[in-house]
């Protein structure tokens, strides 16, 4: 006999008219998320590109307690969706909604990096490991053909290759390099910096990196070149130079490290020479780098203010030039996106879903913040107290 019908057993009639469902009433942490949010124009479950859709009714409750990281770990965990992450990460930023939402975790991580030296010579080399050594096929894939992993400069610029190129030549026109001299390069990646210079201005080169991926692979790209590539951390250098670059690398020195460094810089710098330093910076003092970012993409990672590189460049350098090219990190990211995205098959049986969501949360919330203004990318030029001439500042 086969069993009653769920309607029979509590005796519903089968002509009965079907009782609508309605929806759960959203909870306390869902509503006050809500509030937040509309500060910044952003909806939960609206239809807008940078609105959040809720996948799990978990999240409001994890990004309350969690904050960045909360709403990033939610992301890579596919419990939220956004189609233009680079638009709700403008809007989130321009609203201020980060210093409006603190959390324990936040608030520890920035007394952390005030309290204790996160950029020990042993601790340096953990970001070499979890993010430069991921694979010199999936940079490669990611970024233009000379591998540069820093901001380009667009002035004219239609490509990411000429944009790249375009930032190189910039630098190597405000070091004024000439032929024979001998320049190193502090954080040198693939040596796309040192290849260009060498090829283009006839410079013998030196560079250090904590990545043995991309000392391998460097070493390789510039065969044949006056080009030599260290595994070494900063602070054992010491020798002098002509010239001295660093480009995107200070921003894993650590403010408890920004003396030792300028040290280093002071030490190696010929007396008549220039420095150029290429850092991402941020607005004000007071915190870390964003937990997320700290966690999962850059380990150790501290971003410094002007003020602070200013202080450590007291009584050791003169400021020559002092120039600002962070809008010009959101077009950048997003070129690099568009190359992550097309090239992502060739790379997701190794590096899974989870780590494509991660890095497309990475890249594109990055976007975002330039976009806003929120971080910048300084160049600074620097020459030791007492060189002779004016230093000509260049037209963009």
């Amino acid at each position: 006999m086969d069993s009653p019908s769920s309607g029979e057993r509590f005796g519903a009639r089968d002509d009965a008219e079907p009782q609508a469902k309605c929806p759960p009433r959203p909870g306390p942490a869902h509503r006050h998320l809500a509030r937040l949010l509309s500060a910044a124009d952003v909806r939960l479950d609206g239809a807008r590109p940078w609105d959040i859709r809720l996948l799990d009714p978990r999240v409001p409750r994890r990004v309350l307690l969690r904050g960045s990281l909360g709403l990033g770990e939610a992301y890579m965990d596919g419990q939220w969706s956004c189609e233009r992450l680079d638009e709700l990460f403008e809007r989130l930023l321009r609203a201020d909604l980060g210093n409006r939402l603190p959390t324990l975790g936040g608030q520890w991580y920035g007394l952390q990096t005030r309290l204790f030296n996160l950029q020990t010579r042993s601790r340096a080399w953990q970001v070499g490991h979890a993010h430069y050594d991921l694979g010199n096929d999936f940079y490669a894939a990611m970024l233009d053909a000379r591998m540069a992993y820093t901001c380009a400069f667009w002035a004219g610029a239609h490509t990411l290759d000429a944009a790249q190129e375009q930032k190189l030549d910039l630098v190597c026109r405000k070091l004024q390099l000439q032929p024979g001299m001998r320049v190193l390069d502090i954080g040198c990646g693939w040596g796309s910096f040192m290849r260009f210079a060498a090829e283009r201005h006839g410079v013998q080169c030196v560079g250090v990196t904590i990545s043995a991926e991309q000392a391998a692979l460097g070493r390789k790209r510039c065969a044949g070149l006056p080009v030599e590539f260290r595994l070494a951390d900063y602070r054992s250098l010491d020798e002098p130079f002509d010239r001295v670059v660093s480009l995107g690398m200070f921003e894993h020195v650590g403010q408890k490290n920004h003396d030792t460094y300028m040290k280093v810089l002071r030490r190696c710098l010929h007396p008549g020479g220039l420095a150029l330093l290429h850092t991402i910076g941020r607005n004000e003092a007071g915190h870390g780098t964003d937990p997320w970012i700290h966690r999962y993409i850059f380990p150790n990672g501290e971003l410094p203010t002007i003020a602070q590189i200013g202080r450590a460049c007291e009584r050791r350098f003169v400021v020559e030039d002092l120039h600002n090219i962070g809008a010009d990190y959101d077009r950048t990211l997003l070129a690099w996106h568009a190359n992550f995205a097309a090239a992502w098959p060739r790379f997701a049986a190794r590096l899974g879903e989870r780590f494509e969501r991660m890095w497309r949360y990475y890249l594109l919330s990055c976007a975002g913040a330039f976009r806003a203004r929120d971080i910048q990318v300084w160049q600074w030029v620097l020459s030791l107290p007492g060189r002779p001439g004016v230093y000509p500042r260049l037209a963009a």
